[in-house]
């Protein structure tokens, strides 16, 4: 048996599941069966033997754990995170496997060119976080030629237009601070501890747009129109968690949103050019229209 084909079978028994929620060993058997005679090389069919140690394999390998339900006699995949998370996971998962297919694929896979995230920090990161150990790093604005060394309390990771940021507590001046991983380096962990008192991120951020932290005593209550073609857009991909449809027509989707009005927040809103309109609040309309007519002061 080949590495690639327990390969293989590991991601046919994951997608099994993610399907059907749930399945007997008899119907992963002969799932695999199956897919053995469309694929019409590799053999996929299992054991009771090979399938528990596929199983095993699976949760080591992947992080993805099934379990076996006794008193319904079946297999279901175990969801460990929160609803978003284990989504982003199974996501991720579905890429690296369209990624690793065996035929060349590169005439019809077309990706963004783009510089690397950062992600390569992540896990030490969190390591770091849940350990509550300082770190140091090398840090470089985009405003200056150097790179400047840091030492911080690492707290949390948000992810935000395909970059990943760090917030931590600069021991220098102890305010907390935003550091994008994609322009830090050499990072170190220190056997320094210290004490998080800043654990209720989720709390923080819950009316947020970006990486901005609230600037206001309170989030506002945003009204917005779009054209019904983007409308439709905005109800596939939200805006933002609170996002609420308040009216949904041939001419028009109007939304609502509970958020704090960020500079991130503000250029979300400008890439949608003619096809929005704010409703509210008139100060939010107003800022919009300066930074069009800055633009429109341009040409």
């Amino acid at each position: 048996m080949s590495k690639l084909e327990s390969t293989k079978r590991h991601i046919l028994i994951i997608k099994k599941l993610r399907q059907a929620k749930q399945a007997t060993f008899a119907e992963i058997a002969g799932y695999l069966a199956k897919e053995s005679e469309l694929d019409g090389y590799y053999d996929f069919n299992v054991s009771k033997r090979t399938f528990q140690r596929d199983v095993e394999e699976i949760g080591t390998i992947y992080g993805i754990y099934i379990k076996f339900n006794f008193s319904g006699m079946y297999y279901f995949i175990e969801e460990e995170f929160e609803p978003e998370v284990s989504d982003r996971m199974f996501e991720a998962f579905d890429v690296y496997h369209a990624l690793n297919v065996k035929e060349q694929m590169s005439q019809y896979i077309y990706l963004e060119q783009r510089r690397p995230q950062g992600t390569e920090h992540l896990y030490s990161l969190l390591h770091a976080i849940k350990n509550q150990k300082r770190i140091q790093f090398e840090y470089t604005k985009y405003y200056k030629t150097h790179s400047e060394n840091r030492t911080v309390e690492p707290l949390a990771l948000k992810e935000f237009k395909y970059r990943w940021y760090l917030f931590a507590r600069d021991t220098y001046d102890d305010h907390i601070k935003c550091y994008a991983l994609d322009r830090l380096a050499n990072l170190q962990i220190l056997n320094v501890h210290f004490e998080n008192t800043d654990s209720d991120w989720h709390a923080k951020f819950k009316h947020c747009f970006g990486i901005v932290a609230p600037n206001a005593e309170k989030p506002s209550e945003v009204i917005l129109s779009f054209n019904s073609l983007q409308g439709k857009y905005i109800k596939s991909l939200p805006l933002h968690h609170t996002q609420q449809i308040l009216i949904d027509n041939e001419d028009e989707l109007r939304i609502s949103l509970t958020i704090y009005l960020t500079h991130d927040f503000l250029m979300e809103l400008l890439s949608y050019g003619n096809t929005v309109k704010v409703l509210a609040p008139q100060k939010l309309a107003e800022e919009l229209k300066e930074q069009y007519q800055s633009a429109l002061n341009q040409y």
